[in-house]
C-alpha cells in the first residue's frame, strides 16, 4: 500500500484550534523530519513556542521542517544530530540552551521498528539497530534534557513509546515491542526521580499512526487494521501532536510518569 492510501484509511485531519499553551516556551524535538516528530514541532510553532529546536540525522528534511517552523511564526533551528551517539544528544541540548538560553520542554521522538519477523530469524545488527534508537537514544536524551531543564527551573519531557510497549498486539516486532516496554520503564523510573525537582516527565504511546515507519512495518492488510480499531480509521500524526503538547504544557501539571496510549481505541478494545 502506498503513502497516499494509507492516509486515506485516516479520514480528514480533525481540527484542534490552538490555545498558546506553550507560549513563549523553548521546545526541542528529536526524530524531527518527519511524521509525529514533524507535526509535533509545528503543532509547538502554532501553540506559541518562542523556540524549538529540532535534531535529526536527514538534514535536508530537517531544513525544510525548521523552515516551515519559522514561516509559522516561531524561531525554528534544526541540528544535524544523531542521538545514538551520546555527543549528538549533548550537541542538540546545548546548541538549545546557548542559542535561546534555557529549555522549557523536550519530545523524545527518535525512533526504528524492524521489519516484520518472526525472533529467531532476527540478526545481531537488527538488535543494536532497534535498542539503539528506542533505547539508547532516550537514555542519552534524558541524561543532558533533564539537567537542563533543572537549570531553567523546571519544565517537562515527553517519551514517545508505543502501544506496543505496553500490550504487544502483533507477532513478528518482538524487538520493537521490548524496547518500547524499556523505554515505558525508564520513562517511569525518571519521573519518580526528577518530580520533585521540578522536571515533569511522561510518554505518549500511539497505536496505528499513518507514518513512514507504519508503511514500512510490513504489518498485514492496512485496511484490516484500520477496520479493526474502535473508531474504524487509523490516526494522523498531528492527532498525537496535540497529545503530546498537552503533556508539555502547564495544563499538564499534576500528570507525572502517566503513559498517554493515543492509539483510537486499540487497547481497550
Amino acid at each position: 500500500m502506498d503513502e497516499s492510501a494509507l492516509i486515506a484509511l485516516a479520514g480528514p485531519v480533525p481540527v484542534t484550534k490552538p490555545s498558546g499553551r506553550l507560549a513563549g516556551k523553548v521546545c526541542l524535538v528529536t526524530g524531527c523530519a518527519s511524521g509525529i516528530g514533524r507535526a509535533t514541532a509545528l503543532r509547538m510553532a502554532q501553540e506559541g513556542a518562542a523556540a524549538v529546536v529540532i535534531g535529526g540525522r536527514r538534514q535536508a528534511l530537517g531544513e525544510k521542517a525548521a523552515e516551515e517552523l519559522r514561516a509559522a511564526g516561531t524561531d525554528g533551528l534544526f541540528v544535524p544530530a544523531d542521538v545514538t551517539q551520546e555527543a549528538g544528544a549533548e550537541r542538540l541540548v546545548m546548541t538549545a540552551v546557548e542559542r535561546f538560553g534555557r529549555l522549557d520542554a523536550a519530545f523524545n521522538n527518535a525512533g526504528y521498528q524492524e521489519r516484520r519477523a518472526a525472533l529467531a530469524e532476527q540478526t545481531d545488527a537488527v538488535y543494536a539497530r532497534v535498542f539503539d534508537t528506542n533505547v539508547r537514544a532516550l537514555f542519552y536524551s534524558l541524561r543532558h534534557e533533564i539537567p537542563a531543564l533543572v537549570a531553567s527551573g523546571g519544565g517537562a519531557i515527553v517519551n514517545n513509546t508505543s502501544v506496543s510497549g505496553v500490550r504487544n498486539p502483533n507477532s513478528g516486532l518482538s524487538l520493537y515491542s521490548a524496547s518500547k516496554a524499556a523505554a515505558v520503564s525508564l520513562t517511569r523510573s525518571a519521573a519518580m526521580e526528577y518530580a520533585a525537582r521540578g522536571v515533569r516527565i511522561n510518554a505518549v504511546a500511539p497505536g496505528r499512526v499513518v507514518t513512514d515507519m507504519m508503511l514500512a512495518s510490513g504489518v498485514g492488510d492496512m485496511r484490516q487494521v484500520a477496520a479493526g480499531l474502535p473508531l474504524r480509521r487509523m490516526g494522523h500524526p498531528e492527532e498525537i501532536a496535540a497529545a503530546v503538547c498537552w503533556l508539555l504544557s502547564d495544563e499538564a501539571s499534576y500528570v507525572i510518569g502517566h503513559v498517554l496510549c493515543a492509539d483510537g481505541g486499540l487497547l481497550a478494545a
